[in-house]
């Protein structure tokens, strides 16, 4: 393929744009090269400004999946802009969107819209600070949340410690209070709620780790959570940026039966457009700012009507009857073929797939938490994401990150992929 115009676009980037690029995994620096950049979408399928077309996995980081440009939803975005793109006052449309989450998601009665996930896991923690009184926070590792900078932290040594800062620019004292653990080690969070009695205010998890690859929870895990944190009075909050009317039309917490008290939201609730919300017990959300509650979060385009219509209009499409049966059977038929052709020639992969967000691995070994995940050949990974895009195939540059198939596409759309990472494995370059 010839991409001299995402060179050039790249190159005239980089005198404005740190990196050349509004988000660091966009630059490709994990699969090398240079990235291509896009120009228009539309359905299973985006096309580079030199004119190539890609059957996309990547959708937007996960929220299109009713594919690019859905009728529906262009429809409903259009209908809100002729009335006015922001106001910063109170819409129905708001109103609207609330009570179709609130309705599906179980662990929601009362829900608040913002910007962005980061948004959404930055205000939920204060919410579970103010409602506890404390200060201490356990994440899991290898678990994404967005960027504040209590939660950009990393494990130290040990099997639960004081988080470390993972970017420059985060001193040491915002993630003082942030405790580490790994992914599905039920023991290891049992042991730092042990070591910092009523400290601790609340657990942020991925129930299912999608920025890490897709890393499954084994059996019992999330109950455990559930009932460890209940027994403590520690606020449990599961973060379904991700995961949300994706693995299911209620989230995870649906798909496996455990309840969160607080949930996390954004992506597919806008349709693609900036958003995100949280939400969970009234008596926990009471405490959110207007008054009496008296922990403070606002945001001037939170519940953006262009956002929110586009939120509606999609999760109105999902509730429609087969949605999720066709996902799964897609998915399915991807997830497979891609496991038989690294099998027929002879790669060890492993495999990890729930509903329509799945990946695989580079690595003999199975994948249960971050520190397996890191066992996976990044430079075998980078190989195959090239040899991928240079056959029209498009999916996350990096090993990292899942991969999601779309309501958009076909049969024939998973065919050609199958055929393409065939090739692809069965090279000598790989």
């Amino acid at each position: 393929m010839n991409h001299t115009k995402s060179l050039s676009a790249w190159e005239q980037a980089q005198k404005y744009i740190p990196g050349g690029v509004n988000s660091p995994v966009r630059a490709f620096r994990s699969v090398g090269g240079t990235p291509i950049f896009i120009q228009r979408g539309k359905g299973a399928r985006v096309f580079d400004v030199d004119g190539n077309e890609y059957i996309d996995y990547v959708g937007s980081w996960g929220p299109l999946i009713l594919g690019h440009a859905h009728p529906t939803v262009l429809k409903a975005i259009r209908e809100a802009m002729e009335d006015g793109t922001s106001f910063g006052a109170p819409t129905t449309r708001e109103t609207a969107l609330a009570e179709l989450i609130v309705n599906a998601v179980p662990s929601i009665d009362v829900v608040r819209l913002v910007n962005s996930g980061t948004e959404a896991t930055m205000s939920a923690i204060r919410v579970a600070r103010g409602h506890t009184g404390r200060d201490k926070i356990i994440k899991i590792a290898g678990c994404y949340h967005g960027h504040a900078d209590a939660l950009l932290a990393e494990a130290g040594s040990g099997v639960a410690t004081f988080g470390i800062p993972s970017s420059a620019g985060v001193p040491e004292d915002f993630t003082h209070h942030t405790l580490v653990v790994p992914y599905n080690d039920a023991e290891a969070v049992r042991k730092a709620v042990e070591a910092h009695p009523e400290q601790i205010a609340c657990l942020i998890i991925e129930p299912i780790a999608g920025n890490a690859g897709v890393i499954t929870p084994r059996d019992g895990y999330l109950q455990e959570l559930r009932d460890i944190t209940a027994a403590h009075g520690i606020v449990l909050i599961f973060d379904e940026v991700i995961t949300g009317f994706r693995v299911g039309y209620g989230g995870a917490q649906t798909l496996y039966g455990v309840t969160p008290d607080m949930t996390c939201l954004g992506k597919i609730i806008g349709g693609g457009l900036p958003v995100g919300a949280y939400g969970g017990k009234r008596e926990i959300m009471a405490r959110v700012a207007p008054p009496p509650g008296e922990v403070y979060q606002a945001g001037t385009l939170s519940g953006n009507p262009l956002a929110v219509s586009a939120g509606i209009a999609t999760l109105k499409t999902l509730a429609e009857q087969g949605v999720y049966e066709q996902l799964e059977s897609r998915s399915a038929m991807l997830a497979d073929g891609l496991k038989s052709a690294a099998q027929r020639h002879h790669i060890s992969t492993f495999h990890q797939r729930v509903g329509s967000m799945l990946m695989f691995f580079f690595t003999d070994q199975e994948v249960v938490d971050y520190k397996s995940a890191q066992t996976s050949d990044t430079k075998r990974f980078a190989r195959y994401f090239w040899g991928l895009l240079e056959r029209g195939v498009y999916i996350a540059p990096s090993q990292f990150e899942a991969g999601f198939v779309s309501l958009a596409h076909t049969e024939n759309d998973i065919a050609q992929t199958i055929e393409a990472a065939d090739a692809v494995l069965r090279s000598d370059k790989l």
